[in-house]
């Protein structure tokens, strides 16, 4: 089957009338155990992830759930944008229910926290990766240090957010269309406890489907309600707006990062595709808020024309 960005693979396996998924993670590149915890965690809370119905860690094999090939992505492929509302309504209901689950310690990911050094870890990804390696630009020191200060800004910002369980790659192509209506969610092992709309950003910040403007509005909105009753989430519009929109600007930026870090270390070259449109969002949102501007210059610089002002 299709793999994913990770060094895992995965096949169908046929028996007895039924189908399950064999992942095959090797021991020695991936620790599979922080998978198996979350799916317990997870399955306590009737969310739709992967069941481990038996496996081999020595081996690194793993007998999964089999959810199908209908990944949101492939589902609005072939059934177009008007399936788009119907699916992303039944995306937040079910990240409203994972960021509801208790943290009571009793799950991997509650004793990861996602804190200022690995939010800062992944805007390296940008510089080191994608800006010195792929578009093959040096960044002068004062440039370096402009960098270093825009980020500390963002991030500033975003570690004043509520702290929940945060999947961290919630988005169309880990998001499965169930039988049922139902979502199935998948790569859920770097789970951590996070910013609040880390998840929300992948969503509507998409690396790999663009929305529109009001499109976006429209599900924010809907999430703020159900985040409002569930989780006790209650700033004025503006400001979580404003706590939405800098943290899909990190979000996006590390995206870009990883792009570059897959094609390099990882021979994945694919993903390079993605970087236009992912970028496209992060020129949009700098351009509403001048205490950005300069990040949003210092791209501009480095980014070639052709990525950074290409239209979406």
């Amino acid at each position: 089957m299709a793999g994913d960005a990770s060094f895992r693979s995965y096949y169908r396996i046929y028996a007895n009338d039924q189908t399950h998924i064999l992942m095959v993670a090797p021991p020695e590149k991936e620790d599979s155990a922080p998978f198996v915890d979350i799916s317990r965690f997870l399955n306590r809370f009737d969310i739709a992830v992967p069941r481990v119905r038996g496996g081999d860690a020595a081996a690194g094999l793993y007998l999964l759930d089999d959810y199908g090939d209908a990944t949101f992505l492939r589902v609005l492929e072939t059934e177009g944008f008007g399936a788009a509302e119907t699916l992303y309504r039944a995306a937040i209901a079910t990240l409203l229910q994972i960021q509801a689950t208790p943290v009571d310690g009793d799950c991997i990911a509650h004793r990861r926290p996602f804190d200022r050094k690995l939010l800062r870890f992944e805007l390296s990804l940008l510089t080191d990766w994608t800006i010195k390696g792929i578009w093959k630009r040096t960044i002068t020191p004062a440039d370096q240090g402009r960098f270093d200060r825009v980020f500390d800004h963002l991030l500033d910002a975003i570690l004043t957010q509520p702290v929940t369980f945060v999947h961290r790659d919630y988005h169309s192509r880990n998001l499965m269309w169930l039988p049922g209506e139902r979502v199935g969610v998948l790569d859920f092992q770097d789970a951590v406890l996070g910013p609040i709309t880390y998840d929300l950003a992948s969503l509507l910040r998409d690396c790999y489907v663009a929305w529109d403007a009001p499109f976006r509005k429209t599900m924010m909105s809907l999430w703020r309600e159900g985040a409002t009753k569930m989780l006790g989430y209650t700033p004025p519009w503006t400001q979580f707006e404003r706590e939405f929109d800098w943290m899909a600007v990190q979000r996006n930026l590390k995206a870009v990062g990883i792009f570059g870090r897959l094609s390099l270390r990882d021979g994945k070259h694919g993903y390079l595709d993605d970087i236009p449109r992912t970028l496209g969002y992060v020129r949009e949102t700098l351009s509403r808020y001048p205490e950005l501007h300069d990040l949003a210059d210092l791209l501009a610089t480095y980014a070639p024309s052709e990525v950074w002002g290409v239209a979406r």
